[in-house]
């Protein structure tokens, strides 16, 4: 049986119905095993672009894009072009490109998509994971959410096309030499989306259009934030920013880390640490400061917010046992991110607790969230098992915090967040890379991460400028990479200072079980901890930082407008150059600089490929015209290679 609309193709298989839909600028395939197709948005939640298409008994095509059903089979196509198409297996191995297994006791069912792979074929995008390769061709990804793995899965191809998976649940995606797949383990639904165009820049803006554009970077807070695990006090937190004041470095922000509370879930100031936020905040705003402070969704039973959360269905739950989700300082369950009556109820408590002293940023810390064991069929939310909707925990995490403030009218929202899923980039977040090493190795890593977390749709991301954990700020090395790691940290889109210093300094008090008193701190990770040669190169790089403010505002808006992020892999400027799709360790900051961190102890110099065009180094020297070449350039210790691009 077939029906057809102006816009879509509903068939039934027998086995098996399939819906392919003009979406935007692409077409959305659908499929269940039998039943109705069930009308859940996941990403594709906002009103897509009204585009015309036609549709035929066995194809759907607009905006050039064509998807054909050839005997049960989909094929993509840019005009007469093959994009690529689903896996073609033989009669005798009794197996479909999309194939599906009921889950007894369950109306949802495990779901596998096929498709064939394509010799030479370059992927980039997915999000963020450590282990990965900046192309991710031949690796095989974990769609789930972890404390520096984030899932978000689009990937662009440089066959012209960009692949949505319009699915939170909890799987697989291979990339394989003789397979692209896709598999999750509980669903009502197989969804995704596809667009194509001439080049990866029109892609993202097809993508930006239907998955949602990024909500602005406010200016004020291009310049530099100060944050360290973790300042104890009122006291400590005031004390540095006036010593930031007296040294005349203009600060954005400054960040009070966890366990300013008394226990998790209380999402307000411990009385005996922080006794007057509202003269803090006032001290603070008055030195053009703005306070950010960390929240997490983590709710101990000792917090008087507990019960709340509990009688009314709030807490995420365990399917048995008791309901403990993470084990860190207590014993903990987590605030239901899914449930928007939970959100209500959470933004409430912030409003009450930080809004009224005039707290305008949180820190989402643990936004994944964070269980000590990812048993993911063991936790039960309110739109469905972890299984079946994990991964979407975060995106909607951010949206209480933005949608919250927005209702309140806080200006400029940008808030802090340790993962996100497609949309997050819709609701003020600020996705950093979470608890990462402090190592040139991780640095390399986190090159490639970024440039491919822009391409799946978050362009507001950073990481911890040196790394987060086992950096001795009297060890030379451990210098050296901090200011390798600024010196990138300048061409990100904020300059954020963070991270766990060692050696450790201590609890304030171990006398007691709750608050600031029995949580352990850093070392100092301001501009001057780390020596004078350090500090000279430090303030250097910020003041490049904050000349470039009228440049990074411009960048930021066209960010926002066209879905380019502001930190672009060379082939978005440049996609007929084979070479650009394989570069990783250097990017475009905006459309002017080319910007080349150096990620090797102790080097002086580094190899730069410089795509066709005339390019100025950044601190001086003659222009080169490049025909696309490598080069090596000087990379002394105070200086990272940057190429203005002339023309």
């Amino acid at each position: 049986m077939i029906q057809k609309t102006a816009s879509s193709l509903t068939v039934n298989l027998g086995h098996e119905t399939l819906r392919i839909e003009a979406w935007g600028r692409g077409i959305r395939v659908r499929a269940v095993p039998m039943g109705p197709i069930p009308d859940n948005p996941w990403a594709l939640d906002l009103t897509p672009p009204a585009v015309p298409a036609e549709v035929s008994d066995s194809a759907v095509e607009c905006a050039g894009i064509r998807c054909e059903l050839a005997g049960e089979r989909l094929r993509f196509f840019l005009g007469d072009r093959l994009l690529f198409e689903e896996q073609d297996y033989p009669w005798s191995l009794h197996e479909r490109a999309r194939s599906y297994k009921t889950r007894t006791g369950s109306p949802s069912f495990a779901a596998t998509v096929r498709f064939e792979a394509n010799d030479g074929e370059v992927f980039h995008g997915m999000g963020q994971y450590r282990n990965a390769r900046y192309n991710l061709k031949g690796t095989t990804l974990e769609m789930a959410q972890r404390n520096s793995q984030i899932t978000v899965p689009f990937l662009l191809s440089n066959r012209g096309y960009g692949f949505l998976w319009n699915n939170p649940a909890i799987g697989r995606a291979t990339f394989a030499e003789n397979v692209t797949q896709w598999q999750v383990e509980a669903t009502s639904c197989i969804d995704y989306w596809v667009t194509a165009a001439e080049g990866p820049a029109e892609i993202l803006a097809n993508y930006a259009d239907v998955a949602g554009h990024a909500s602005p970077l406010p200016e004020s807070l291009m310049g530099l934030w100060q944050c360290k695990l973790r300042y104890r006090t009122q006291d400590e937190l005031l004390s540095v920013a006036r010593e930031y004041h007296r040294r005349g470095i203009p600060l954005d922000c400054i960040v009070i880390d966890f366990f300013h509370w008394i226990y998790q879930g209380d999402w307000s100031f411990d009385p005996e640490y922080w006794p007057d936020p509202a003269a803090m905040v006032k001290e603070l705003h008055e030195m053009g400061v703005r306070l950010m402070v960390s929240v997490w969704p983590t709710v101990d039973p000792r917090s008087k917010n507990y019960h709340g959360f509990a009688s009314n269905g709030y807490l995420v739950r365990t399917e048995r046992g008791m309901p403990a989700m993470m084990d860190f300082l207590g014993h903990t369950a987590f605030y239901d991110a899914t449930n928007p009556a939970a959100r209500e109820f959470a933004y409430d408590i912030l409003r009450r607790n930080y809004g009224k002293y005039g707290v305008d940023m949180f820190w989402l810390d643990e936004a994944e969230p964070e269980y000590s064991v990812n048993d993911y069929d063991h936790y039960r939310h309110y739109l469905g098992s972890s299984l079946e909707v994990g991964n979407i925990y975060p995106r909607l995490h951010t949206k209480m915090v933005y949608d919250g403030q927005t209702a309140d009218g806080v200006p400029d929202i940008l808030n802090l967040v340790r993962c996100a899923w497609i949309g997050s980039q819709r609701y003020g977040a600020l996705v950093w890379s979470g608890d990462i090493e402090c190592s040139f190795r991780e640095m390399k890593v986190q090159l490639a991460n970024g440039l491919n977390m822009g391409v799946a749709g978050i362009p507001w991301w950073i990481s911890d400028t040196g790394g987060f954990y086992g950096g001795n700020i009297h060890d030379p090395l451990f210098r050296e990479l901090l200011v390798r790691w600024y010196e990138w940290a300048v061409f990100m889109p904020v300059l954020r200072m963070h991270g766990d210093r060692q050696p450790n300094i201590g609890a304030l008090a171990h006398d007691v079980d709750h608050g600031g008193g029995f949580c352990s701190s850093g070392s100092p990770n301001e501009l001057w901890s780390y020596g004078e040669e350090v500090y000279e190169i430090l303030r250097h790089w910020l003041d490049i930082r904050l000349s470039l403010r009228p440049y990074i505002k411009k960048t930021a808006d066209e960010t926002v407008e066209t879905g380019l992020p502001m930190m672009r892999a060379l082939y978005l400027a440049f996609p007929d150059d084979p070479v650009c799709w394989t570069i990783g360790d250097e990017y475009l900051f905006g459309s002017d600089y080319l910007v080349a961190p150096v990620t090797e102890a102790g080097a002086r110099q580094r190899e730069v490929y410089l795509p066709a065009g005339t390019w100025e180094p950044f601190e001086g020297g003659d222009p080169i015209e490049s025909t696309g070449m490598r080069i090596t350039a000087d990379a002394p210790l105070a200086q990272m290679p940057v190429f203005k691009r002339i023309r």
